[in-house]
């Protein structure tokens, strides 16, 4: 009977030592919904494109602003859905969503992905168009394999998923909102879906 209490009492520190180190209220519905806005705005974005297929595309003009309008939208409707998603699986499993984890856990994602975006930012005053999507989904990688150490390892997997597809993209540079479509819309959707079987119905 005693041996029993001691494996009991072995696995409920190897827990509360998991939760400490691991911020586990990441959504995999958040994941799918994230992908599902990258395709509609994909989608609008290539209307756009082929509706001036034959202007040239200039940083100044209408058809690029609507195009960076169009991405912030989206990166801001996946931001807010992963906010009210996670605080929401959070009060169900009796997580705290700023927690010491939680906070190392956004440090080091947001490190690669603000780096990125000034990258990205930069390339455009340069007119360097082609690496845009690859540079983005690069960083975006790196920045899902950086704060994987602090939650579900699916995440890791993700970010060597979107760093493989990144550097493919630079090889196939006229080609970068298929990636886009496949890095941010799809693997989103897939990883998200995978997530959300594994982690979120139990």
């Amino acid at each position: 009977m005693e041996a029993k209490d001691y494996l009991k009492d072995i696995q409920d520190i190897k827990q509360m030592m998991s939760q400490s180190t691991q911020f586990i209220s990441l959504s995999g519905l958040s994941g799918i919904l994230a992908g599902i806005y990258a395709l509609v705005g994909a989608y609008f974005v290539n209307g756009l494109i082929e509706r001036n297929k034959y202007d040239v595309i200039i940083i100044e003009g209408y058809t690029f602003k609507m195009i960076l309008l169009t991405a912030a939208a989206v990166l801001f409707l996946s931001l807010l859905t992963a906010y009210l998603m996670t605080i929401r699986k959070a009060k169900k499993v009796g997580e705290q969503v700023w927690n010491p984890t939680s906070k190392r856990l956004l440090i080091n994602f947001c490190i690669p992905l603000v780096t990125g975006g000034i990258f990205a930012i930069l390339l455009l005053r340069q007119e360097v168009y082609g690496l845009i999507a690859p540079i983005t989904l690069i960083f975006y990688g790196l920045a899902c394999v950086n704060a994987s150490k602090y939650t579900l390892r699916d995440v890791r997997y993700l970010g060597i998923t979107e760093i493989i597809l990144g550097l493919i993209a630079v090889e196939f540079s006229g080609y970068g909102l298929y990636f886009w479509v496949l890095g941010f819309g799809i693997c989103h959707i897939v990883y998200g879906a995978v997530m959300h079987f594994k982690y979120d119905r139990n």
